[in-house]
């Protein structure tokens, strides 16, 4: 029974180290894979009941594979601005269809735009929850609220004009009922730039007004685009500053454009009550007096077409148009798991939630508890060839030994063999 048992226990040894050493193959080939965790080799005993104090009965031994999930590969920089990788813990979310497909979870972020404008991987497509201009969620961070990360969802940009800044001397030394113009940029919400006259006329002692004219499109200033209504009056101090305008805040509205653009309402800063740093009055000390201008600032934006995609260290996903304009258009999301080690593998280093790891709980980037995000940036495999090495020569001399036994047991047999002729 001794011989058998010997025979079984090498046999087990060289089926464990074979899959040892297949465990030491798959990490040395994917030592270039993107987020690729190793697996090591677990070596667990067995023990027959047979054994006792007076006789010993080999069990030999078995092997598990661990995946070593929670392993921190090193970031390195990439040239690709939708590449991303995560330092800390959690997973991407990706689905195996922009609607309705299998959820997954993976630290590959080497995610590249596809001719329908989805950032995707290997056909996992990366979720996200859509924000504003200015990054944040509509909505809730919930997982009903994710989806595929669609970079072609706002392919044109264009801003309306709604506040325009002024600084300018209107000169004290006009005659009461002296008008001045000058001319300001007014963008619609659909982007087009337009021209606005501005009509400065002195009503009286430190008093003037502000008339504005039907905006005219810039390639054709003799074409009303639009109706603009409005009248400010200006009240100056003694001594030359801002003291007042009305009506406060002083607007301008736009109805009826042309190009079926929304109606617009812009308000005018003129300066600060009391201050120079918007509308002053002083003398121009020129024969004939005129308006000095400083600066004319609109904001909105003209019409500008989708150029460039980039991913923040936050997780947003930023969109570049030709007009200059950056704005956020999603929120990578981060899934944690209370037991990461239980989720269950796939290939391209997709996994999968079960029972022991648990659902997947949304995080924002670097939030309770969440990884941090970084765009054009991947993670490395955790693969050290080094150790991978010194863990195949261990196999190796562990499956000689075994099969020195196998040859022992097969003397030892042949020796009883004749004994019994």
């Amino acid at each position: 029974m001794s011989l058998t048992g010997a025979l079984s226990s090498a046999i087990s040894a060289l089926s464990a180290q074979s899959q040892s050493l297949s465990m030491i193959s798959d990490n040395i080939a994917n030592t270039s894979t993107t987020g690729y965790k190793t697996t090591s080799a677990m070596f667990d005993d067995l023990v027959t009941a047979s054994s006792n104090a007076t006789s010993y009965a080999s069990g030999g031994v078995t092997v598990s594979g661990r995946a070593n999930i929670t392993q921190q590969g090193l970031l390195a920089a990439t040239s690709n601005a939708t590449d991303v990788a995560i330092q800390g813990s959690g997973f991407f979310v990706v689905t195996s269809a922009t609607s309705g497909g299998t959820v997954s979870y993976t630290r590959n972020g080497a995610f590249t735009t596809d001719n329908a404008g989805y950032l995707e991987n290997s056909g996992s497509y990366l979720e996200g929850w859509r924000t504003d201009s200015d990054g944040n969620v509509v909505g809730n961070e919930s997982a009903s609220n994710l989806e595929a990360i669609n970079t072609q969802v706002a392919s044109t940009s264009g801003s309306a004009t709604t506040k325009t800044t002024i600084a300018a001397n209107l000169p004290s030394d006009a005659a009461t009922g002296d008008t001045y113009t000058s001319s300001m940029t007014v963008y619609d919400s659909l982007g087009a730039a337009n021209s606005m006259q501005v009509a400065w006329t002195k009503t009286g002692t430190n008093t003037w007004s502000a008339n504005f004219a039907n905006p005219t499109s810039t390639s054709d200033t003799t074409t009303a685009t639009g109706t603009a209504s409005g009248t400010i009056d200006i009240t100056f101090n003694s001594d030359g500053s801002l003291a007042s305008t009305s009506p406060s805040p002083a607007t301008v509205a736009v109805t009826g454009w042309t190009d079926g653009a929304a109606d617009s309402t812009i308000t005018m800063n003129l300066g600060t009550a009391g201050g120079t740093d918007g509308l002053t009055q002083y003398a121009s000390g020129e024969t004939t007096p005129t308006v000095n201008v400083t600066s004319i600032t609109p904001d909105g934006l003209s019409y500008g077409k989708l150029s460039s995609i980039s991913i923040g260290k936050n997780g947003i996903v930023d969109a570049t148009y030709s007009n200059g304009q950056t704005i956020a258009i999603y929120k990578i999301a981060v899934a944690t798991f209370a037991d990461p080690t239980g989720l269950s593998a796939a290939s391209d280093g997709l996994y999968s939630a079960t029972v022991t790891s648990g659902n997947a709980a949304l995080q924002a980037s670097g939030e309770n508890g969440a990884g941090t995000i970084y765009g054009s940036e991947l993670e490395s495999s955790t693969t050290d060839t080094s150790s991978q090495f010194s863990s195949m020569i261990s196999a190796q001399q562990a499956y000689s030994a075994a099969s020195q036994v196998i040859s022992t047991v097969n003397k030892m047999y042949d020796t009883l063999i004749s004994a019994m002729r």
